[in-house]
């Protein structure tokens, strides 16, 4: 698989993100959306990082299950129920990114969702990657 992050200089410069990712490969996988979820099904950590955290980890494991590797997300949508906390807590998050997923960040994008499956999730992380 090769792996393009596109990013123009027209853009605003893109922070933990990229504005495009041309992907090439043979395989497209589908990540479903992940919550802070333990193998018992239930929401773990009372904090927005702390959920993330776990969040991505579900994500990954996925992805890995699915024979791909962090540099293989070509997309990522992130789900919260609080933006303004997402925002404050955004130089975290970041850290947690790169400490699990590594710096070569996939299309990104941030929505507020009023709430999610499990009433105590605070965050869901879906997305796609494609693989050789």
């Amino acid at each position: 698989m090769t792996t393009e992050r596109v990013n123009p200089p027209e853009l605003s410069p893109p922070t933990g993100f990229s504005h495009a990712v041309v992907a090439s490969g043979s395989r497209v996988v589908f990540l479903a959306g992940q919550t802070a979820l333990d193998t018992d099904g239930k929401i773990i950590g009372n904090t927005l990082p702390e959920q993330f955290g776990t969040a991505l980890g579900n994500l990954l494991t996925a992805l890995r299950a699915a024979g791909g590797t962090p540099a293989d997300l070509a997309r990522v949508t992130v789900y919260a129920t609080d933006v303004a906390a997402y925002r404050t807590h955004a130089p975290q998050l970041g850290r947690i990114w790169r400490e699990s997923a590594g710096r070569d960040y996939p299309a990104m994008a941030v929505v507020q969702v009023v709430r999610l499956w499990d009433e105590r999730a605070l965050v869901e992380l879906d997305g796609f990657a494609v693989l050789p």
